[in-house]
């Protein structure tokens, strides 16, 4: 479920359109313009399977036989590793045609690669959120925001893209009192002479059987 969702379609999701749910990691390579091809047997996962063993298995015991016990020195150990590790394993690829994109100088990585959630504001301008709550600092018109958890443990709220100026709160903020509450002016509405309420008015206050006179005429 990590790479391929399994819960079904909310109603407002098939409303605009959605085909079939994205888990996290489908919506950044989605966003990235990277196309998922998922695995659906364990022949498929052959290659990548063999991969996961070699390291959580083989290259734990060569470091542990070269005693390694610091980050810097399996960092090197790695670097030499390696390419040992490819020239036996590499297969050459039958189109060697390079795919990849140079990103823009203002390209920001760290949008795609967050855990993004969308979530509702409340009438109180706050965002709840993994049991935390959050104040809103300026007016949003929208009532869906997006809450981005980044990697390095920051928290952004966005609303099309445009991040919203936020702070953590322990509390809901009291609710405004009528006295409080800016009062709005309404001009009287002051229907026409031929509106049919003054007709209805007229017509009540005839008496019934006059009025029943002047319908039978």
């Amino acid at each position: 479920t990590t790479y391929k969702s399994s819960r079904k379609l909310t109603v407002e999701e098939e409303l605009e359109g959605i085909s079939q749910p994205m888990s996290q990691f489908e919506r950044a390579l989605d966003e990235l313009g990277v196309k998922v091809i998922h695995a659906h047997s364990p022949q498929a996962k052959g290659r990548v399977e063999r991969l996961f063993g070699v390291f959580q298995d083989r290259v734990v015991k060569e470091m542990r036989l070269r005693g390694i016990k610091t980050r810097e020195e399996a960092n090197a150990f790695l670097r030499e590793y390696l390419p040992i590790y490819n020239r036996r394993f590499r297969v050459t690829p039958v189109n060697k045609t390079d795919v990849h994109i140079k990103p823009e100088r203002y390209f920001n990585l760290d949008q795609f690669l967050c855990i993004k959630t969308e979530r509702t504001v409340r009438n109180d301008n706050t965002v709840a959120h993994s049991k935390k709550l959050y104040q809103i600092k300026e007016e949003v018109k929208s009532r869906k925001v997006i809450v981005e958890e980044r990697l390095n443990g920051s928290l952004r709220i966005s609303r099309g893209g445009v991040g919203l100026k936020h702070r953590e709160i322990t509390e809901r903020p009291p609710k405004a009192t009528p006295a409080e509450r800016p009062r709005t002016s309404r001009k009287p509405v002051i229907p026409p002479g031929d509106h049919p309420w003054r007709k209805m008015a007229k017509m009540k206050t005839i008496a019934p059987k006059e009025l029943y006179a002047q319908l039978t005429k």
